[in-house]
């Protein structure tokens, strides 16, 4: 049976992109690791066997407690739906702990603590990131935090079964290194600090958005979403603001209660970036799209919550039909991707 692990890993850094191992005993936090990690009995062999059956492979993650660059991971690529769909499309994810002491399986038929089967495969840095075909032979090793872009083709390596054709390093010199913003975009009219988001009744529903650094879909919204005149008109309803994913800004939520952005997400559940919360005047989840869609649905959205039209009908995809409905009735042109 598997259920969500509870199981991460890391620790200061020393190099751009690196953990060195720690001295002392990584922490168990669950509230960070992505839902697409699973937690197995860790007899590799049988996880291996099954995710076969299911023509997947297994991915290794190795962390360690307080590990920036482990973090950085967890809540910015694995948050990316694309990624995210990458991985449990084609992988069966599982997160060790390089301290941890639960009793690994390996090929060998040996069973090592996972502090043991670190030293035994050599792992040296936090995070790293083995990647294995039906075996149980390591095909590729990913030391270190790749930006998104490069993290999806290094994942490609594995899924695309090309250990046949080219070695990982000849793969991975083909993928370009620039890739999304490595900062936050910007606008003018987002909720500025103090952050105190409680809402009052009459006043104005919020619009809360989630994003990561180097995230394409965050940049796109930005490039595009936002510039639209439709979605600048439906978001005057709004009171917006932004926060990061592993923020520390202090702010009150819309009911009332004292917290900070990274431990909001988590409790939002927030699982992909961008993601947009909307809350009603009283406080109150009302709506929210996790992964940025296009223009005419994204600005729709805004519609849908700032009209009230979500109290009269709970379906969006019907709300989507009958504005789309009107404006071929009225003429207007429909453009449902540009």
């Amino acid at each position: 049976m598997r259920r969500l692990l509870a199981s991460v890993a890391l620790i200061f850094a020393l190099s751009p992109a690196l953990c060195v191992a720690a001295e002392t005993p990584a922490q168990i936090d669950d509230e960070i690791l992505p839902p697409v990690f699973v937690e197995t009995l860790l007899e590799l062999p049988d996880d291996a066997a099954q995710a076969a059956r299911s023509g997947k492979r297994l991915l290794l993650y190795f962390g360690q407690a307080g590990c920036p660059y482990c973090k950085e991971l967890l809540q910015t690529n694995f948050t990316q739906k694309a990624i995210a769909d990458k991985a449990a499309r084609y992988f069966l994810p599982i997160a060790l702990n390089i301290f941890g002491d639960r009793e690994i399986t390996w090929f060998d038929g040996k069973v090592r603590s996972e502090k043991e089967f670190a030293r035994y495969l050599k792992v040296q840095f936090t995070p790293t990131l083995l990647l294995l075909d039906e075996k149980g032979g390591i095909i590729a090793r990913i030391n270190g935090y790749y930006p998104p872009h490069r993290f999806s083709a290094a994942l490609d390596y594995s899924a695309q079964r090309l250990e046949g054709t080219l070695s990982f390093a000849e793969h991975m010199k083909r993928v370009p290194q620039t890739g999304a913003s490595a900062t936050l975009n910007e606008q003018t009219f987002f909720v500025k600090p103090p952050f105190d988001l409680a809402r009052k009744p009459g006043g104005k529903p919020l619009a809360v958005l989630f994003e990561t650094r180097h995230c394409a879909p965050c940049d796109e919204l930005h490039k595009e979403g936002f510039k639209r005149d439709k979605t600048r008109l439906a978001m005057t309803r709004f009171d917006v603001a932004r926060f990061s994913l592993s923020g520390r800004e202090a702010l009150i939520t819309p009911d009332g209660r004292s917290t900070n952005a990274a431990a909001w997400g988590r409790q939002l559940g927030i699982s992909y970036t961008p993601s947009v919360v909307f809350f009603d005047d009283r406080g109150r989840e009302v709506f929210r799209l996790e992964a940025y869609l296009r223009p005419f649905h994204f600005a729709s959205a805004f519609e849908y919550v700032g009209s009230g039209a979500y109290r009269k009908e709970p379906e969006f995809q019907r709300f989507l039909q009958n504005k789309a409905g009107r404006m071929k009735e009225s003429g207007e042109k429909l453009e449902l991707w540009k």
